[in-house]
């Protein structure tokens, strides 16, 4: 496989680092990011290399860091698709609402495809156990690509994420550790870990290439939609890996000469509850502070403080975006409207990126006459304990007897 992996690059004071080598923050603190030779890439590649290959992560594996295939671990991740939401574009006046559902991901969450490159680089650079927090859905898809890999796997949350990341975690073998307190909770016990024990610690942004695979997505909607973009791409915000990633994309494909056409805005949405970017970006800061008590029902976006927020609100301001934030009973209330009046079982995290729809054409964000593009990051069913309706329990009766009562 021919690749075109150069260095790696810190975005606040340029220092760069050979990508041959583990390598985890720069020495300023900053996460680093993996740089190709763009130049070379524009000259000995073109998007029908990538049209002619089947769907799916690794079609892109110039624009990915994995040297050899021998290292790439796969589950089948990526490709998913683009489907419209005609009613509720309908509800908010907008032209048209289009969701790509990243729960058609292994492990149901795009978090497969920042584990799949992640874990396969780490392979490919000699790393034998690899730890982690998470709120859930990142654990069990590392957990998942590092069995498939024959990695060690130590996973830390929070004592009340979800039970069925829990499960999937300690199912693909990974030693799973509960902790009282949050996802930053969690990141203290791996981070002494780490420093203990030698392990490669994988927190988010704290190696380089969770993001060259969340960027696909990015990639996927170009290829998807062209120069015709959606006028913004609402991003419910966690960590922000995934908005850096795709923003980061759009970007390599502009100095590439391939992406031509107009940006898409670039929204950010956070539960009130826990909403560090959003108070951020209201503020003018570049740096988010710590959410004292975080709380949301949606446990992927309850992160409060994000290591690469800058790189986040750098992403909303350059692309003419912002950032918004919904409360818990409007996530409820959206998610379960959505199942009932689309068929579509998302998660709460992207029935938040649903509702900020109506907030950001009430901003003037968008208008009538705009598309907009949600990311569903997970699978609704992983979470259907939040859903309080039961079935009517009839018993040995039958459904006549019943309708007859």
């Amino acid at each position: 496989m021919k690749t075109y992996l150069k260095e790696l690059e810190c975005p606040k004071c340029g220092k760069k680092y050979d990508p041959s080598k583990i390598n985890h923050l720069c020495e300023c603190g900053t996460p680093l990011l993996v740089r190709y030779d763009l130049e070379k890439i524009a000259k000995e590649a073109s998007p029908r290399m990538w049209e002619e290959r089947p769907k799916g992560l690794w079609r892109y594996r110039e624009l990915l860091p994995v040297l050899k295939d021998e290292n790439i671990v796969s589950l089948g991740e990526g490709g998913t698709p683009v489907f419209p939401l005609r009613k509720m574009a309908s509800e908010f006046g907008v032209r048209e609402v289009f969701v790509k559902d990243e729960g058609l991901n292994p492990t149901g969450t795009f978090k497969a495809r920042g584990a799949a490159v992640g874990v396969s680089k780490a392979r490919e650079l000699g790393v034998k156990t690899v730890a982690m927090p998470t709120a859930g859905n990142a654990g069990a898809a590392w957990a998942a690509y590092c069995a498939r890999a024959g990695l060690g796997m130590v996973v830390a949350m929070p004592e009340d994420a979800p039970a069925t990341t829990q499960a999937e975690c300690m199912a693909y073998g990974a030693k799973t550790y509960l902790v009282k307190g949050l996802i930053s909770d969690a990141g203290r016990v791996v981070r002494q870990a780490c420093e203990k024990y030698g392990w490669f610690e994988a927190s988010t942004l704290k190696e380089p290439y969770r993001i060259e695979g969340k960027k696909t997505m990015g990639l996927e909607i170009w290829e998807e939609f062209g120069d015709e973009m959606p006028s913004a791409i609402i991003y419910p915000t966690g960590g922000g890996v995934g908005i850096i990633g795709m923003w980061k994309a759009f970007q390599e494909l502009r100095a590439l000469g391939w992406l031509k056409g107009r940006l898409p805005k670039m929204v950010v949405v956070q539960a009130e509850g826990c909403a560090p970017i959003v108070r951020a970006y209201q503020e003018g800061k570049d740096k988010a502070e710590f959410f004292q008590g975080a709380q949301t029902i949606a446990a992927g976006i309850r992160v409060p403080s994000a290591l690469g927020d800058f790189l986040v609100l750098n992403a909303v301001r350059s692309s003419g975006g912002t950032c918004v934030t919904v409360s818990d009973a409007e996530i409820l209330e959206t998610w379960k409207h959505i199942s009932k009046t689309e068929g579509a079982l998302i998660c709460p995290e992207g029935a938040a990126a649903v509702k900020a729809i109506e907030k950001i054409k009430d901003l003037g964000i968008i208008s009538e006459e705009d598309s907009v593009l949600v990311l569903n990051t997970g699978a609704g069913m992983k979470y259907t304990e939040l859903l309080t309706e039961r079935a009517v329990n009839i018993g040995t009766g039958s459904l006549v007897e019943w309708r007859d009562a």
